[in-house]
């Protein structure tokens, strides 16, 4: 015979076993214990204080939940699958130390609806700011790596075909910028969930005289939640937490596309450490940067927890359904999988090497002067749309010649429009180009410098988490 239920009292029959096993949630909503231990502890407390319970009952039943909180801290839990959820774990250890008897006082005014969605809405918060700070790791990364290679230049591209030469930090930083994005949508849903649902009963509140205020309070929650309904069957906080990580999973999805293209032979731009890339089974020259490749096609597999999310909720009545139970293995996949690509990223990029040299070269092919060549005509009374056909023209011309547009000569320059002169060259070399681009959010030194300083003083003034 397995573990009585807690609701078995009005069945005539134990559980068949198959569905005991098809809804038991125990091997994964045991990552919920230490929330759930933490929230009961509160419970118990605030019961205590309002004269449900008295005060040195209360007082054992918290020291036996804080021997539990140090065994499952210490990995020395006894997890039994054969009660279904990490509440009845939790509730059958404490009998086993206190009693059936007192154990049981632990569930006054409480049911399990507000019990679970206090435990997530306390584990989403703590994975959260855990999340953040892997992203601020990455992001100290990106800003060491960035304050290295102010002086190197390299292509930028749109299309994937070369446009025009940009500074290494800016394209870094524009890493920054996608992460410190992902950064605060997580702490705008970490504030919009911090509300507590305990309280709230199986969907209609108690008709104990409980203190919802003090056990939010115990628990680091802004308030109470207000409606008992919606606190029971609210999960959008699960999908809003799952959300950003859906978003950051693009944004660093996109970073390991680069990566990949930059490390290979034809762009030539990056070689990633030897502990960051793997060999080919059959070929022994290989040199694959599969990590960044797994980042990239981990991407669709956040993105699928967040539609698992979304579809879940669609169809649901209030309150509460099982269906609920499976929140869990989405919302967890989520934070493992995104947590483990922050972390395997950020050792990617502190340990790889980038070449100046190859990047350097690359500006002298593709015609990344052309826009500046327009634009110094422009600059001298020449209607753009005007400069724009004469330089598709000197393009054209180059191409043909096999040159670049800096090599040209001046009267070939001038043939096609007489404002050229001499000056004209200096402006087309690469670091003119980008020193020219000088505006707030440009590549030119001063203000990749600026960008620089910025992010490293929001990296040393956190205030979250």
């Amino acid at each position: 015979m397995g573990a009585q239920p807690t609701w078995g009292g009005r069945f005539a029959e134990e559980p068949d076993a198959r569905a005991a096993r098809f809804t038991a949630s125990v091997d994964v909503d045991r990552r919920l214990g230490p929330q759930d231990v933490a929230g009961s502890i509160a419970h118990v407390r605030m019961l205590a204080a309002r004269g449900i319970l008295p005060s040195d009952e209360a007082s054992v039943l918290v020291a036996a939940l804080e021997r539990i909180a140090r065994e499952i801290e210490e990995g020395r839990f006894a997890w039994d699958p054969s009660r279904e959820d990490v509440h009845m774990n939790v509730e059958a250890r404490l009998a086993q130390l206190v009693g059936s008897d007192l154990a049981g006082k632990l569930h006054t005014a409480r049911s399990r609806n507000d019990q679970v969605a206090t435990d997530l809405r306390l584990w989403t918060r703590e994975a959260c700011a855990g999340t953040a700070r892997r992203i601020d790791a990455l992001l100290s990364v990106l800003h060491a790596r960035a304050t290295e290679t102010v002086d190197i230049l390299l292509p930028g591209y749109t299309h994937l075909q070369r446009a025009q030469p940009v500074r290494l930090a800016h394209h870094l930083l524009a890493w920054a910028e996608m992460l410190e994005r992902d950064r605060g949508r997580l702490r705008d849903a970490a504030r919009r969930m911090n509300e507590c649902p305990l309280g709230s009963g199986a969907l209609a509140g108690t008709g104990f005289p409980l203190d919802r205020d003090a056990t939010a309070q115990a628990l680091g929650f802004d308030r109470p939640t207000a409606n008992s309904l919606d606190a029971v069957a609210d999960r959008d906080f699960a999908v809003e937490a799952v959300a950003a990580l859906a978003c950051l999973a693009v944004h660093l999805s996109r970073v390991a596309e680069e990566l990949v293209l930059w490390s290979s032979r034809e762009f030539g731009f990056l070689r990633l450490a030897d502990a960051w890339c793997t060999g080919s089974s059959m070929m022994p020259q290989k040199r694959n940067p599969d990590v960044a490749e797994l980042v990239r096609g981990k991407c669709g597999r956040v993105v699928g927890d967040l539609v698992a999310l979304l579809v879940l909720l669609k169809g649901l009545p209030l309150a509460y359904n099982r269906d609920l139970q499976e929140d869990k293995p989405p919302l967890f996949d989520a934070f493992d999988t995104v947590d483990a690509c922050l972390e395997v990223l950020a050792g990617a990029m502190e340990t790889a090497h980038f070449d100046a040299e190859r990047m350097h070269a690359a500006l002298a092919e593709g015609h990344l002067e052309a826009t500046d060549l327009a634009d110094w005509l422009a600059g001298r009374g020449v209607p753009f749309r005007q400069a724009h056909h004469v330089v598709g023209r000197l393009v054209a011309r180059a191409e043909a010649e096999g040159r670049r547009l800096a090599e040209l000569p001046l009267e070939t320059l001038r043939a096609e429009h007489p404002a050229f002169d001499a000056t004209v060259y200096d402006a087309l070399r690469p670091e003119a180009l980008v020193e020219r681009r000088d505006g707030f959010g440009g590549p030119s030194r001063r203000r990749v410098l600026e960008a620089l300083d910025a992010l490293g003083r929001r990296l040393a003034s956190r205030d979250w988490p």
